[in-house]
């Protein structure tokens, strides 16, 4: 069983070492720039884009673009946030937040071309349902069959057996004991019949779930977290310096911090970036494919705002939280860490650590809710919709021996299966680049077109 386990964690070393980073960092470098650096001339418009209506008769999709976009916050925003971010910072010091940074703003340009890619090719299903992601770009638009299936066999692993039940599971019930007192059997029950109430009305009760409770949650934890900011704000400006120079530079050991060398800040902070915001993963697509929209363009501007909401803000403000308080130095590690951070930085040791908890329930329940949609459209693209009901009531179960097992080596396969989701997606990204790019070209003109036109009638 211990060569096993070391099997395993030698093989998650592999999968999510550096040929993996320098692929996922690579493709959105290659889009970044082939598309003229969309995300940071766009990115204003893209938030506008959100919250305002598409004018067209010819709209098809389940969901709004605004329901869409928080079915895919919903299972991107969860413990990475606040565990992953104070594990990134233990391993590589204060620099591996910045590494974090440049690693989302190229994964904004990855997310916008999957899931444009994401809804040109989606399907509608024979309930009527709108079903797309890696597995019908990959069939339809690279045409390998092998490819989509190796894709959706991944995804529907970590839906089940990873990110989507156990890690979140365990994070719920932890802080509903720790910080409520609540019995672990109890809370169990009552958060499986919240997930088995919501996902069993499909993707329009998750996505309406997912849109007020995403919204108003990463609003309140970044709330928190800039109460923290204000109240250490003298620190603040040694605090950035101190993350830059970190960057390029190995960080010494002091207090409970082991040091780091560039190296380790630079794969900490990229490998847990990427786990949080998902770019390049292949995840977010299948909740795009979902959305009401007659342009792929569009939807995939909306999408990429996902990135820079997951990382370049809660990460970000869970990052210098850490920092301004100085526990990082500590002996503490993962949401522990956090919740100290908290403690210190609100000088409240009830209100604070309560803060963390409440965060990390809301954000543990949603992933949840998010990587069951994910799982079911795989299920649905490889067995059909007729096992769509035994896959959720596998999946309720899931949640529900989530609250007795403790199995490392579960965590430790699902870490690697979700590292290998990316290798199929990249290679149909890298395949379709040209679709991405004269989709984005002909979306752009039209815009301009449409910009004369308007001004010429003003």
């Amino acid at each position: 069983m211990q060569d096993l386990h070391n099997f395993l964690t030698a093989a998650n070393s592999f999968v999510w070492g550096p040929p993996l980073l320098i692929l996922l960092v690579g493709t959105g470098i290659y889009f970044t720039f082939r598309l003229g650096l969309l995300q940071f001339r766009y990115l204003p418009t893209a938030f506008k884009m959100i919250f305002s209506k598409e004018k067209s008769d010819n709209l098809h999709g389940d969901v709004s673009s605004f329901a869409a976009l928080c079915t895919a916050l919903s299972a991107t925003i969860g413990t990475g946030n606040i565990v992953g971010v104070a594990t990134a910072i233990k391993l590589g010091g204060p620099g591996a937040l910045f590494w974090m940074w440049l690693a989302a703003l190229f994964g904004m340009a990855t997310k916008y071309a999957e899931c444009l890619l994401a809804v040109k090719y989606r399907k509608v299903d024979d309930k009527g349902q709108m079903i797309g992601g890696p597995m019908f770009y990959l069939e339809h638009g690279v045409g390998s069959k092998f490819l989509a299936i190796l894709f959706a066999v991944f995804a529907l692993g970590v839906a089940c057996f990873g990110i989507g039940t156990f890690p979140q599971v365990n994070a719920i019930l932890d802080a509903t004991e720790i910080s409520f007192g609540f019995d672990r059997e109890l809370s169990a029950v009552v958060l499986t019949l919240l997930v088995a109430g919501v996902t069993l009305g499909g993707i329009k009760s998750i996505a309406n779930v997912a849109g007020k409770i995403v919204p108003t949650m990463a609003l309140f934890y970044v709330l928190a977290c800039l109460s923290v900011i204000i109240m250490n704000g003298d620190k603040l400006l040694g605090a950035v310096e101190l993350v830059l120079v970190s960057a390029f530079s190995s960080t010494a050991a002091t207090g409970g911090f082991l040091g780091a060398s560039i190296m380790l800040a630079i794969q900490s902070g990229i490998a847990r970036g990427v786990f949080s915001n998902e770019s390049g993963l292949g995840s977010a697509p299948m909740a795009a494919a979902a959305a009401k929209t007659d342009s792929c363009v569009r939807q995939g501007l909306i999408s990429m705002t996902g990135t820079f909401i997951d990382t370049i803000i809660i990460c970000t403000m869970t990052g210098l939280a850490l920092i301004l308080t100085g526990v990082w130095q500590g002996d503490l590690a993962g949401a522990a860490m956090t919740t100290h951070a908290f403690a210190l930085g609100l000088n409240a040791d009830t209100f604070g650590p309560m803060l963390v908890s409440i965060g990390l329930i809301f954000f543990a329940f949603t992933t949840i809710l998010g990587w069951n949609y994910y799982g079911e459209r795989c299920v649905v693209y490889l067995m059909g919709t007729k096992a769509v009901l035994p896959y959720k009531i596998i999946f309720v179960c899931l949640v529900a021996s989530g609250a007795f097992l403790k199995l490392d080596m579960i965590w430790i396969l699902a870490d690697i299966v979700n590292g290998l989701m990316a290798v199929p997606n990249l290679i149909g990204l890298v395949a379709l680049r040209q679709v991405v790019i004269d989709e984005t070209r002909i979306y752009f003109a039209s815009m301009k077109k449409d910009e004369e036109h308007n001004a010429v009638n003003a």
